[in-house]
């Protein structure tokens, strides 16, 4: 009997990585993934089946939005069936942000969905781009010794690490570890081999169809407090036309200014059925909002914990929840909930 081909379908939506130098010019030019092979001929030593789809015209990351993540989302259900393993090219800016939104909008996945990109062009020398892309394309075409994916997870591969999507934000826009996973360890490192992190790596039922999703609501802000936050910023954001949920950037463990003006604009704004998460503004650690006077306020004022999410997983978990029609008391539960390993529920 002869064993199946792995296959990947390669998806290129944008981003540094799939540019070349034109060697006229000097400028920087997205090139056709129909070409892929010749600009990056180590893929042939592959055994497997790799097919692509680009989007036609590129998309700058900093233009990605829901309307692309819900394209994403319809091309890997399309192909559910014909592959074993999907690989987003994005770019580097926005890319956290689609790797959260694609975790909950990709309901009982069962295979890898690989995001990378890079921080050098693919056509240049010294290129992070080949790396990235020949090792995610390796990943997402690994299974175990049941033939189950080795990570049937939406995760971001960058520099040598493979990390949980909903758990990744960008820090690094010069270097070449430009992502980094700080309250949650790396599914895989990657050296002479690729070493995978099983205890890490969320279970999937192979049976189950994949549920896709593709609804959104947009009507969310991120307020970062500072030191000597102005009440009336802070009241004509908390009036927004059509805003609905808030997440908020708190100091260390979850602390906020005590000024009574503050703590009321909460309290009115929840009344009015805003949900306002609570998340750190630090890089690791979590929100403890019982550990001090300030945090417990912000719980009288109706605020809810973000406990140790990213703001890109925030915001997008928030969108996610609120354009599926849910009740205000839903919404407020699975902002609580860990429903894809997004966040580290603490018990009290």
């Amino acid at each position: 009997m002869i064993a199946k081909c792995p296959s990947v379908l390669l998806i290129y939506t944008g981003g540094t990585i799939g540019m070349i130098e034109n060697p006229e010019t000097g400028a920087l030019e997205n090139f056709n993934f129909d070409q892929l092979l010749r600009h990056v001929p180590e893929l042939k030593r592959f055994n497997y089946r790799i097919s692509s789809y680009q989007f036609d015209p590129p998309i700058d990351s900093s233009d990605m939005e829901p309307l692309y993540w819900a394209k994403l989302v319809k091309i890997i259900n399309y192909n559910y069936d014909y592959f074993d393993g999907f690989v987003i090219l994005h770019g580097t800016d926005t890319m956290a942000y689609t790797a959260s939104a694609l975790s909950f909008m990709l309901e009982d996945l069962s295979k890898p969905v690989i995001l990378t990109g890079s921080q050098l062009p693919i056509g240049t020398l010294r290129t992070d781009g080949k790396e990235n892309l020949i090792t995610s394309i390796e990943i997402a075409a690994a299974k175990d010794e049941n033939s189950n994916a080795m990570v049937p997870e939406v995760c971001i591969f960058f520099e040598n690490h493979l990390m949980r999507g909903n758990r990744t934000t960008k820090i690094n826009a010069e270097n070449f570890n430009a992502f980094r996973s700080f309250n949650y360890p790396p599914l895989a490192r990657v050296g002479i081999h690729i070493k995978y992190e099983p205890h890490l790596i969320r279970k999937a039922d192979p049976k189950k169809p994949l549920k896709p999703h593709y609804l959104f609501d947009t009507n969310v802000v991120i307020l970062t407090l500072f030191p000597g936050i102005q009440e009336s910023i802070v009241e004509s954001l908390l009036h927004s036309k059509g805003l609905k949920a808030v997440v908020l950037k708190t100091f260390g463990s979850g602390n906020a200014p005590q000024k009574p003006w503050f703590v009321r604009l909460l309290k009115e704004a929840t009344d009015r059925g805003i949900i306002i998460v609570n998340i750190t503004q630090c890089s690791s650690g979590a929100v403890e909002m019982e550990r001090y006077e300030t945090g417990i306020h912000l719980l009288q004022a109706g605020v809810i914990s973000g406990y140790d999410s990213t703001p890109e997983c925030a915001v997008t978990k928030l969108m996610f929840l609120l354009g599926h029609g849910l009740s205000h008391k839903e919404i407020r539960y699975k902002m609580n909930s860990c429903l894809i390993g997004e966040i580290t529920k603490k018990e009290w």
